[in-house]
């Protein structure tokens, strides 16, 4: 409805003021003071400024045409200019029936169809185990992924295996234990005993590498963090495959290269970025870069239509670079970038460790051990990637609903046992429902909530703004906490009413359970 809304706003616009402009700064939107209604939007203060006249003049004229299309809707104008909106009764409780018709496919979309999407996220370097923060990247790249497969989109989930570069060569001889030895911590002890025979530092670093990501990284990824990679793509394999010999010689036919002090420059400047980025040293060694040439190529020949990466905190200035060199290969898509900032564990208002079996870092697997998958990932999903966060030990070590996910499951499970008791004496949900019956504030503001998912999912599908998520989840448990401790689900001098209110929380059951699984957590039914 919220695409529909914008569109027919504009051009009430148009129609009112004989204008023919695009108008890409009128929002409608949720207001956060419910009073103010279910969609707001800022179109008459735009419009005020644009033609120099009084927004609430320009609203009440809008608010008058827009009241002629019959949108179901309560529409009202509040200074300085807000037009707001109030869905009809009948409106809210049609969707009821809706949601319980869909069931799980309540909110899909095919608003991606046929485009294709390469979402590489972790890819953390085959040196040692995986830290908090690759683990706050997997979370959030899984759960973006889920919400673009629900709105149409084909999605390949990738990883990176970066064990080509010069990294591989410092593991090698941190397992040999030598003088440039780098990375310290359990796992090295155990792979110094398992590769101490091999004296040399590359050849031990890449069997080394190989160990870590099949016994180490892939169990992590599957069995702890629960995220499915389509690809595990290897540098090595990109070099050997011919990619960065192929991109380079497109770029050089493109006359985008050029030598310098020696060396073969891509000119990535020509596209925005910075400075020009060495492909091939003085020394005639491939750079760093001439690897990401390589495996541009192979997405760009894979047909994705969108390219979704996700980077460390300290990768911020990759940004411009990889754009530049998508461009010189010719990709003309869509190229995202996620970046992931750094996370501090918390407990009782001071940073902790939780262990040193791998050296100087707190692994997702101690977390996850500590506080159990869904309060792992539910936390970090809490809060954008982009932001700094510290992830509070003691509460997520709450069994209670002041847990923010123990709460969230707490309202599934209830509305589960519910349902239970229904079953149990022999009754069931009935489809033919009276569902004017519905009138209740807080059945109407319940449903409201729920007709809010499909364009929270429309709104992260395009924004990637997977943090909205979570707070919905709470937001829609509130809701149905404040519903059920006010209105008597099941009420025996009221069967009609009962009815009516056994659909309601069968589709909050629909909905939260499915916002639960596009976070990736469980939807328990029971607790």
């Amino acid at each position: 409805m919220k695409q529909e809304l914008k569109r027919q706003i504009k051009q009430v616009i148009e129609d009112a003021f004989g204008l023919d402009f695009d108008t890409p700064e009128i929002n409608v939107d949720f207001p956060k003071d419910e009073k103010f209604g279910d969609y707001s939007t800022n179109a008459a203060m735009v419009l005020g400024k644009i033609i120099k006249k009084n927004p609430m003049e320009i609203a009440e004229l809008l608010r008058f045409n827009l009241s002629s299309l019959r949108l179901n809707l309560r529409i009202e104008t509040v200074a300085p200019g807000y037009i707001n909106f109030h869905l009809a009764p009948k409106y809210l409780q049609d969707k009821i029936a809706e949601i319980n018709g869909l069931g799980e496919k309540f909110g899909n979309s095919d608003s991606g169809k046929g485009i294709k999407v390469n979402n590489e996220f972790i890819s953390a370097n085959p040196t040692g185990p995986l830290t908090v923060g690759n683990g706050r990247g997997g979370f959030c790249g899984d759960s973006l992924s889920r919400v673009l497969r629900k709105s149409g989109f084909e999605v390949i989930n990738e990883y990176y295996v970066n064990d080509g570069g010069g990294q591989i060569l410092k593991l090698g001889h941190s397992v040999l234990k030598d003088s440039e030895a780098v990375y310290v911590g359990d796992y090295i002890d155990r792979l110094n005993k398992k590769y101490a025979q091999v004296k040399d530092a590359k050849e031990a670093g890449q069997a080394a590498a190989n160990d870590i990501l099949e016994n180490i990284i892939k169990k992590t990824v599957t069995e702890k963090m629960r995220i499915s990679f389509d690809l595990w793509t290897s540098e090595q394999k990109i070099r050997e495959d011919k990619y960065v010999d192929r991109a380079i010689e497109i770029l050089k036919n493109k006359k985008m290269t050029y030598e310098a002090e020696g060396a073969l420059w891509l000119r990535t400047t020509d596209f925005g970025d910075d400075k020009d980025r060495v492909l091939v040293k003085s020394d005639g060694q491939l750079a760093y870069f001439a690897g990401d040439c390589g495996y541009m190529l192979n997405k760009i020949e894979r047909g994705f239509g969108r390219l979704v990466m996700g980077l460390g905190a300290d990768h911020h200035g990759y940004i411009a670079r990889l754009k530049a060199l998508a461009q010189a290969l010719g990709f003309v898509g869509d190229f995202r970038f996620i970046i992931v900032q750094l996370v501090r564990i918390v407990k009782d208002g001071k940073e902790t460790r939780m262990s040193k079996r791998a050296g100087n870092v707190v692994t997702v697997d101690d977390l996850i051990d500590k506080v159990g998958h869904d309060v792992a990932r539910f936390f970090f999903l809490m809060y954008s990637p982009n932001t700094h966060m510290s992830f509070d030990l003691s509460l997520a070590e709450e069994k209670s609903q002041k847990n923010p996910v123990y709460y969230v499951q707490y309202a599934h499970a209830r509305i589960c046992s519910i349902l239970r008791k229904v079953r149990s004496e022999k009754k069931k949900v009935k489809s033919d429902a009276d569902l004017s019956l519905l009138t209740h504030e807080k059945e109407l503001a319940l449903i409201s909530e729920l007709n809010k998912f499909p364009e929270i999912i429309e709104e992260i599908s395009e924004s990637y703004e997977v943090h909205k998520l979570p707070h919905y989840a709470i937001k829609l448990a509130d809701k149905f906490h404040s519903f059920y401790n006010e209105a008597r689900v099941i009420d025996e001098e009221n069967p009609e009413l009962t009815g009516a209110r056994l659909n309601l929380v069968n589709a909050v059951r629909i909905v939260l359970a499915e916002t639960l699984r596009l976070i990736g957590v469980e939807a328990p039914n029971k607790m």
